[in-house]
């Protein structure tokens, strides 16, 4: 089914019976759900810009062959700056240049004092520059290392890049119809609670509607951010009740379905009971059609075994829920699930998409998976 708009429920009209706004594609047809179900399936280039300063050596004459060979220090100065390669600075390799032409040209008599002070200044004047330059770069290199100068992965740019203290609140849209809903709540995993501030993803997917991922806390502050457009779709990424629980709420509103893995439907129940099950109940390896958008499901089980992220490639963005999150594999609570299996799903499935694809997870900043990619070698030592 395919859902571009769909009207509201009329009086008298069975649940579930109203228009659709979602295709889903599965290879299993055995399964004769009202919802069909998906199938599962299963580096920052450091240019070190060589800075093109070039010393110019220019010395009174003190004879014409000693002119001449200044002109010509000089003129390699210069020629060497221009070419000078990445892992030095080109000022240092066209000083070094300079001083050899004219030593060689001058039978190794070219006194410091001879260059005059024209050519003092002009010295002086290219070391300041290459200091300066020099600052720059190593400002800029610190920024990508740790305290204790180890190489960090490099820090996304994106809008929702921002490491902050986490405050509830609204941020965006950014150029991909992206707004994130930072709502406060509590956590409960394996018997404890946890105060968390959660990400809730709202995606315009057409002109008029969006898909609403991970509804967390607060249904209000979510509805208040969808505004007057129609929510076509709530896709949970599994059934921890920071992803599930402003789910109902917000889908009522517009009667929109909401869609989950089966093997959360446990986890389902013990958040809102069996009264009102998920419309969809979506597998690793499948897809469905919202508005203009194409979204993959990607099984990444770990955190949960219906754990799965939400992948539109032509926006560039995948909402990965609680299995990664920027610098770290995610954790519920405290603790981890299934470590190696976690591993093994961002390893195999969110790190093997493009470099350049932004990470949106259900906490915490945004990143990428080139920089995670960095990251991966040190997950799997710990494993």
């Amino acid at each position: 089914m395919f859902w571009k708009r769909k009207g509201k429920k009329k009086d008298g009209d069975e649940a579930g019976a109203a228009g659709a706004a979602v295709t889903t594609e599965s290879a299993d047809t055995d399964d004769e759900r009202a919802e069909p179900t998906a199938e599962d399936g299963t580096g920052a280039a450091e240019a070190a810009d060589g800075k093109a300063g070039a010393a110019e050596a220019a010395e009174d004459a003190a004879g014409a062959e000693k002119s001449k060979a200044a002109d010509d220090a000089a003129d390699a100065a210069e020629d060497t700056g221009a070419k000078a390669a990445p892992g030095g600075t080109a000022g240092d390799k066209a000083e070094d240049k300079a001083e050899n032409t004219t030593a060689d040209k001058a039978d190794g008599k070219a006194d410091a004092e001879d260059g005059g002070s024209a050519a003092d200044e002009a010295a002086e004047t290219d070391d300041a520059d290459d200091a300066d330059d020099a600052d720059a770069d190593d400002a800029e290199d610190a920024d990508s290392e740790d305290d204790g100068g180890n190489k960090k992965a490099a820090r996304p740019v994106g809008l929702f890049a921002d490491a902050g203290a986490g405050e509830p609140g609204v941020t965006g849209p950014d150029d991909e119809g992206v707004r994130r809903v930072r709502t406060a709540g509590v956590l409960k995993a394996e018997g404890e609670e946890y105060d968390v501030v959660s990400n809730t993803w709202i995606v315009d997917a057409d002109d008029e509607g969006v898909i609403v991922i991970d509804p967390a806390h607060d249904a209000k502050a979510i509805l208040d951010a969808v505004g007057d457009r129609e929510v076509y779709l709530v896709a949970c990424t599994n059934g921890y009740n920071t992803h599930i629980g402003a789910a109902i709420e917000v889908a009522e509103r517009d009667e929109a379905p909401i869609a989950l893995h089966r093997r959360e439907l446990r986890a389902w129940r013990r958040e809102h009971g069996a009264e009102h099950r998920p419309d969809m109940e979506v597998e690793g390896g499948g897809s469905f059609k919202v508005g203009d958008l194409e979204v993959d499901v990607l099984p990444i089980p770990g955190t949960a075994n219906g754990s799965v992220a939400y992948y539109i490639s032509e926006r560039g963005i995948v909402f990965t829920g609680d299995s990664l999150r920027a610098g770290e594999l995610g954790t519920v609570g405290d603790g981890y699930i299934d470590y190696t299996q976690q591993l093994h799903s961002i390893g195999e499935v969110i790190l093997s998409l493009p470099p350049d694809t932004r990470v949106l997870p259900d906490s915490g900043p945004e990143t990428t998976v080139e920089a995670e990619s960095r990251n991966f070698d040190s997950w799997v030592s710990t494993a």
